[in-house]
């Protein structure tokens, strides 16, 4: 799997919380501000308020406070060099339209009573009752003043005088709340973005979350459907950067390992099995073949000679023998397979043991034509602790190893004790056809054969060898070989000497 930088599952789940939290905050703020500084423009723009600020936005009041001391400063400069303008109706009328379109309406009073009502919907005697009494001054223009109506307005005063030379004053009217409406319209949109803010940030999060989550869990999802179809080639890569899923591919990864690996076991076992079955039957037909006829000749006493009988009764008791040793071999294969190969190991004296199983093997190497020689190269009676019958078993093994690739004409098998510090080295070399290199290192594998040709001079089930490196490692040993084409083998094996370990006898002094 590759390298990537990543993070535990919990720490993400955080980071989406602080981001679900900050981040809808932040671009509120952000667009709040953005908003509101429109929002502020086109107020001053559509009211004919110069300078607009952020406070109009919050206080309606002063929003239209702003609005009608505009609107009276405008009233006045038209009026200052016509003042009969405010005693004609034609353009009050027009001037009331030009302000109902911003909420407002134009209202005057003299001394008569109310000579102007730009109002809809408020009488001339609800105006008398609501606007202030008549100033005896006539040149400025009052503060704002809020008059109690269903509905707060607020009113902006300019005292003046008609042609006639009487005080009149004109007023002009807004209702507070509904003056400018688009503010609740703005607060309405303001809410409206926080939300959709809120949501975004939470679906975007939601989905970060999600998708870190379901791709790999995908990809684990279908390499469970090719493992389960038998493709344990399949290599999972989940591509998440989330620690626990990348725990959870890696720990798959291991596990496909470990089953194409027990897959392979298996099919090298049914390999091995079926390889171990085709040997045995073509060693074994061999000699069965051979019975068979000797056993013919016998019986149509073509053996008619004292001699011939001999030689024909001995074929058949080699051949017999030939059967037993594959069938030895086939019940030992069993046990190592299973691992439950019975050891019985005591102390033996390692020199007088070889020295036996010479004398044993000897006899019959020398009727097959070959001298098996002896050297004992050991400084002391050495002892190791073995298994006098699986030692045995080693020794022949190899020894009949050799025999089997024996070449030469005069065979030669030298058997070499030598000490090695605290092992025993056995060196058993014969002078036959010898070993390719690239073939040296596998002759000890389960099935191995230097000749695959399988010709029927060579028996054996292709074992032997892996046998003895099976026995001398369950010895704590060590077994190789080295070899030389056309001149012959050296197989090595070590074991491990005996050594008491002193006994300290403690002495009660007096003192």
């Amino acid at each position: 799997m590759k390298n990537r930088k990543s993070t535990h599952l919990k720490t993400r789940i955080g980071i989406a919380f602080f981001v679900i939290l900050l981040v809808p905050v932040v671009l509120a703020g952000i667009l709040y501000i953005c908003l509101a500084n429109y929002k502020v423009k086109e107020f001053g723009k559509k009211y004919g308020i110069e300078n607009p600020t952020y406070e109009n936005l919050y206080d309606q009041s002063l929003m239209v406070s702003r609005l009608l001391d505009d609107k009276i400063q405008e009233i006045r400069t038209e009026t200052g060099s016509d003042p009969k303008k405010l005693e004609d109706n034609a353009w009050l009328n027009s001037k009331n339209q030009e302000l109902e379109k911003q909420h407002c309406f134009i209202a005057i009073r003299n001394k008569e009573g109310i000579y102007y009502n730009g109002s809809t919907t408020i009488s001339d005697e609800q105006l008398l009752d609501i606007l202030p009494a008549l100033s005896e001054s006539s040149g400025g223009s009052d503060s704002s003043i809020y008059i109690r109506t269903a509905d707060q307005a607020l009113i902006k005063r300019m005292d003046y005088q008609m042609s006639d030379g009487s005080n009149a004053s004109l007023f002009l009217i807004a209702g507070v709340n509904r003056a400018i409406p688009e503010i609740k319209e703005w607060l309405i949109e303001v809410a409206v973005c926080i939300i959709l803010v809120l949501a975004l940030t939470c679906l975007i999060t939601s989905m970060w979350i999600y998708r870190s989550i379901d791709v790999p869990l995908r990809k684990v999802k279908n390499a469970t459907r090719q493992i389960r179809d038998g493709n344990l080639d399949y290599r999972l890569d989940t591509g998440s950067t989330i620690t626990e899923i990348t725990e959870l591919g890696e720990d798959f990864e291991d596990m496909r390992l470990r089953l194409k690996e027990s897959a392979e076991e298996k099919l090298e076992g049914d390999k091995e099995s079926k390889e171990l079955l085709s040997n045995i039957s073509h060693d074994l037909k061999t000699p069965i073949t051979a019975i068979k006829g000797y056993a013919l000749g016998l019986m149509d006493g073509v053996a008619n000679t004292p001699e011939k009988m001999d030689r024909y009764v001995r074929t058949i008791y080699n051949k017999a023998s030939d059967m037993d040793n594959l069938i030895d071999e086939l019940t030992m294969y069993s046990k190592i397979d299973t691992n439950r190969i019975p050891y019985n190991f005591a102390r033996i004296h390692i020199a007088d043991y070889f020295e036996d199983c010479v004398e044993d093997i000897r006899i019959e190497l020398q009727e097959r034509g070959i001298d098996l020689i002896y050297f004992n190269y050991l400084h002391d009676d050495a002892v190791v602790i073995a298994d006098a019958e699986q030692l045995k078993r080693v020794i022949n093994n190899i020894i009949s190893n050799s025999v089997k690739y024996m070449d030469k004409q005069r065979g030669v098998i030298n058997i070499r004790l030598r000490d090695v510090g605290d092992f025993v080295q056995v060196e058993i070399e014969d002078n036959g056809r010898g070993i390719d290199q690239n073939e040296l290192t596998r002759i000890f594998d389960r099935f191995y054969r230097t000749d695959q040709s399988r010709n029927s001079r060579i028996r054996g089930s292709g074992i032997g060898l892996s046998i003895v490196h099976k026995i001398i490692s369950d010895h704590e040993g060590k077994v190789w070989a080295t070899s030389k084409k056309g001149v012959g083998t050296v197989i090595y094996f070590v074991l491990r000497k005996y050594q008491e370990v002193p006994e300290t006898n403690e002495q009660d002094t007096d003192h």
